[in-house]
């Protein structure tokens, strides 16, 4: 009996955690014990199994995430076996790899055992020097950059990455991104985003400049234009800098090897030689690199850049460029402002804002509903571009911030007012 009761007082005390210190009055008191205390017992029992069950359903949803992952990339592969292969990390340009900075004598050494000079480039806006290099015939990625760490270890190689959008797949269809005028100064806020192009809509009133850096570009696609809109929209889509003017960096256009690492780095280099203070990119691959110097380089320069934790799940990988030191991580948070449970993860994660429940502009100038955490960077960039120029920028974007000390929003919710209600016609 003794030891009996000491297993249901051992299972009442779990309740109580399970239940929370506002329901600690409902447990029974020690002198209440025989009927009540196997009550406890059995609904502590039936708490615990439908906890398990909670857990497990998380877990599958997890893992189901991140299988759906991996077999989106596969199948993006078989689609393009004449540009694309996949590798130990994910898609990647075929045959090709890219020395970053390299010395004549490994390039020398490269050359003897087979690999071939394709391009030497610097990329305009940042100190960085890239040769790419085609493989041995027969050989895959993942074999070249094994091979070229042992003749060269104290250079840096890469694949060439893809990156993909963190919010739905970049449209198919679309139009010729229009031409509008430059970037200049004057006192409008600018907010660089890499990702594909962006189309006409009425809520996209302000300055809109687009460059491409892949082929087709720069083209209008569907996610590149929610995006713009939840930046800078005005009217039937209000962003978070209304008005904000916009500098596009398509690196999709109809390039099967659109959202490459080095069109990225290509993109970064160009915002930065347009002196744009804060870029938002909704896109999400494996740490390569040449974005991660890029990045770096993009920093040193000033740029804060805002970028997207993934739709993949927490089971999925680390989210890049959101990883990386200094770059600002957001996940997205539905009405109700909790975490979407599609969410990612990175290696730190900054800031939420609203992910879901909410519409932005769509490629026919109508509105369509979105969701994912690409549609919360735009927000974060569009806020933190009011407050560039002041001592302390992201403390002025803390400040503004809800729900602070909150699991899983880093920093706090920014711009959770922001979101435009979707409503069927």
């Amino acid at each position: 009996m003794r030891g009996r009761s000491w297993r249901c007082w051992t299972m009442a005390a779990v309740l109580l955690l399970l239940c929370g210190r506002s329901h600690a009055q409902l447990l029974p008191t020690p002198p209440v014990l025989g009927g009540v205390l196997g009550d406890v017992e059995r609904v502590t029992t039936d708490t615990l199994d439908r906890t398990g069950e909670t857990i497990e359903t998380v877990r599958s949803s997890a893992r189901d995430l991140a299988a759906t992952r991996v077999d989106r990339l596969r199948d993006l592969v078989r689609a393009n076996p004449d540009r694309l292969e996949m590798t130990r990390l994910g898609p990647a340009v075929r045959s090709e790899v890219i020395a970053i900075d390299p010395d004549p004598v490994a390039l020398a050494a490269a050359e003897a055992a087979g690999f071939e000079a394709l391009g030497e480039e610097r990329i305009e806006g940042l100190d960085m020097r890239t040769v790419t290099l085609r493989v041995p015939r027969g050989w895959s990625v993942d074999r070249a950059l094994s091979r070229l760490r042992r003749l060269a270890p104290t250079g840096e190689f890469a694949a060439n990455h893809l990156h993909v959008p963190s919010g739905g797949a970049v449209a198919a269809g679309g139009a010729a991104a229009r031409s509008v005028p430059a970037v200049s100064g004057g006192g409008a806020l600018v907010i660089g985003i890499i990702d594909g192009g962006v189309g006409p809509h009425p809520a996209l009133r302000g300055r809109v400049r687009q460059q491409g850096f892949a082929q087709g570009a720069p083209r209008a696609s569907a996610h590149g234009t929610a995006v713009a809109s939840l930046a800078a929209g005005q009217g039937s889509v209000r962003g978070a800098a209304p008005g904000a003017t916009l500098a596009v960096a398509d690196i999709y256009g109809r390039d099967p090897a659109g959202g490459n690492a080095l069109a990225l780095a290509r993109a970064l280099g160009w915002l930065a030689q347009s002196r744009v203070p804060v870029v938002a990119i909704s896109l999400v691959g494996p740490a390569n690199p040449v974005v991660a110097r890029a990045v770096a380089q993009a920093k040193a320069r000033g740029m804060h850049i805002v970028a997207a934790v993934g739709n993949d799940g927490r089971a999925a990988p680390p989210a890049y460029p959101a990883s990386y030191p200094g770059v600002i991580a957001v996940t997205g948070v539905d009405r109700r402002g909790r975490v979407l449970i599609e969410a990612g993860r990175a290696l730190h994660l900054d800031y939420a804002a609203p992910g879901a429940d909410m519409a932005a502009a769509s490629l026919g100038g109508g509105l369509a509903p979105v969701r994912g955490t690409s549609y919360a960077v735009p927000f974060v960039a569009g806020r933190l571009a009011h407050h560039v120029g002041r001592p302390n920028p992201l403390a002025a974007l803390d400040a503004e911030a809800a729900g602070r000390g909150r699991r899983g929003v880093g920093r706090g919710i920014v711009c959770s007012d922001c979101r435009t209600p979707y409503r069927r016609d």
